[in-house]
């Protein structure tokens, strides 16, 4: 099976698929809000406003009454309810006491830590363009509001259903640096703007949602034309450069752009105060407010505060935990930190598995039952994803014997030797190649295609294994795209050895 074709087969491809897939999507909510609000509900004493600020506790229940007051009122071309209260009062309190029912409450710990963290992130959004915006904006508070909160909302579901993809999306584009178009399309097969831009129409979500993905898609030209004028030091010279571009001015001081001014800086400051995305987003909402900018990051930091203060949870990062840091410190991504060191138990577990490696007679009934025992040490001296190819007689084929931290499909994978002129090399003679950052770009191309989908990572350890003076087995492994631990490499190095000496002394046995 040509590897190209190993992807999970419940990810789309396309836009109509996405949008199909998520909007089947039920996000759970919190139990503790699912029984606030449903008490609330049943209390004739409270009113709109007092059940609308419970369900404020949970974002994915505030998407759903959302969603569901805008369905009923898009057979009627009703106008899309612009807030919770008014969607509360179109469907009325029994439809939405039944929409609870439906929905599954589950403790909050349960609930998909990628999709709890996102939704903080959309907290912190609407924490930040309350602060900054909603007192000097006060009749469009509304507005504000839910627009900031929902405004991410199109990655809950996705959150949920592919954390792993978003997890690979932020570890590329946002940390590595990668080309956003390219990743994009590699791992969803469309752009993820376009993605939330259809999904916020298909939801009918507020005006001002959907106005701000179409300005990050196709006003980009006057978005950056903006930021070089809000990067001018001189505020006179600003003002006359604003003065200027009378359509810049216009369209960027629209109301509906603070909704993507809160949430720009909000997912910006998920990996530091410093970085310069958020100095971007920090430039941008100065020039709005015509505030200093060290003003502006002062107010920034105090509704980071806030915002921790109602929606910090001990298993979620929140970016004001990041105030007391070392000032250009930053979050790395857990896939640019090495992994803990194998436990003492794995270590245990490690020499016992390589002991049978050792063992003289040959404890192994056949080629598979020996794979196993050192895919099982490999896996015990700490490698997260690991292969062990295997050649045929001819040595112009290597198939996959065993594998571990990766699709099932991939057991199936076949490599011509003769289209890799790595694989030649490294099947000529035992040898290692060490993949790290600093050679990536030089050898990754070298791997066949099949290897590098399974294997996305700059930190990978490729090691040819020979019994009688020929080589027979590949090993490929990782941990997980993460920097190599050095007691893992060392390791791996002693299990290779111990592998290679059990194919030698299987090899006699059979003989």
């Amino acid at each position: 099976m040509p590897i190209e074709t190993i992807v999970p087969r419940q990810t789309p491809k396309t836009l109509d698929a996405w949008v199909k897939l998520l909007d089947s999507v039920r996000l759970p909510i919190p139990l503790a809000s699912y029984e606030w609000v449903k008490a609330a509900i049943a209390d004739s004493r409270r009113s709109l406003r007092d059940i609308a600020e419970l369900m404020q506790g949970s974002p994915a229940l505030v998407l759903s009454v959302m969603r569901e007051a805008n369905h009923h009122t898009q057979t009627s071309m009703g106008e899309p309810a612009e807030s919770l209260e008014i969607a509360i009062n179109r469907l009325g309190l029994t439809r939405t006491a039944q929409l609870l029912e439906r929905l599954p409450a589950l403790p909050e710990g349960e609930i998909a830590p990628s999709l709890r963290q996102l939704q903080q992130v959309s907290q912190h959004a609407s924490q930040q363009a309350n602060g900054l915006f909603a007192s000097r904006l006060a009749r469009l508070w509304q507005e504000i509001h839910w627009g900031s909160l929902l405004f991410l909302s199109p990655l809950w579901p996705l959150a949920l259903t592919h954390p792993k993809l978003l997890d690979d999306w932020e570890l590329r584009v946002v940390h590595k640096g990668e080309s956003a178009a390219r990743v994009e399309l590699e791992l969803f097969g469309v752009r993820v703007l376009s993605l939330c831009k259809a999904l916020a129409e298909h939801w009918r979500l507020p005006d001002w949602v959907t106005r701000g993905y179409h300005l990050l898609q196709e006003d980009r030209r006057l978005l950056a034309e903006t930021l070089l004028i809000a990067r001018e030091e001189n505020t006179l010279r600003q003002q006359q450069r604003l003065d200027d571009r009378p359509a810049v001015r216009r369209w960027f001081n629209q109301p509906a752009n603070t909704v993507l001014l809160a949430n720009g800086m909000a997912l910006a400051a998920q990996v530091g105060w410093s970085n310069a995305h958020v100095q971007r987003w920090q430039l941008l909402t100065s020039l709005y407010l015509q505030t200093p900018l060290d003003e502006v990051q002062q107010l920034v930091h105090q509704q980071a505060a806030i915002s921790a203060r109602h929606h910090a949870d001990d298993e979620l990062f929140h970016p004001a935990q990041a105030l007391i840091w070392p000032w250009h410190q930053v979050r790395l991504h857990p896939g640019l930190v090495a992994p803990p060191p194998p436990t003492a138990q794995a270590l245990g577990n490690w020499r016992t598995l390589c002991g049978e490696l050792l063992a003289e007679p040959s404890p192994f009934t056949n080629a598979l039952h020996l794979s196993g025992r050192a895919r099982d040490a490999l896996v015990a001296c700490g490698m997260q994803r690991v292969m062990l190819l295997m050649t045929d007689k001819s040595q112009g084929l290597l198939r996959a014997h065993q594998i571990a931290g990766l699709p099932a499909e991939a057991a199936s994978l076949v490599l011509p030797v003769e289209q890799s002129k790595l694989l030649q090399r490294l099947l000529s003679k035992p040898a290692q190649l060490r993949l790290t950052p600093d050679n990536h770009a030089q050898f990754s191309p070298l791997l066949p295609p099949g290897l590098r989908a399974l294997f996305r990572s700059d930190q990978l350890l490729l090691r040819s294994l020979a019994c009688n003076e020929r080589v027979v087995m590949l090993l490929v492994a990782d941990q997980g795209g993460k920097p190599l631990a050095d007691i893992s490499l060392q390791a791996f190095a002693r299990t290779a050895q111990c592998i290679e000496r059990a194919l030698t002394a299987f090899s006699h046995r059979s003989a």
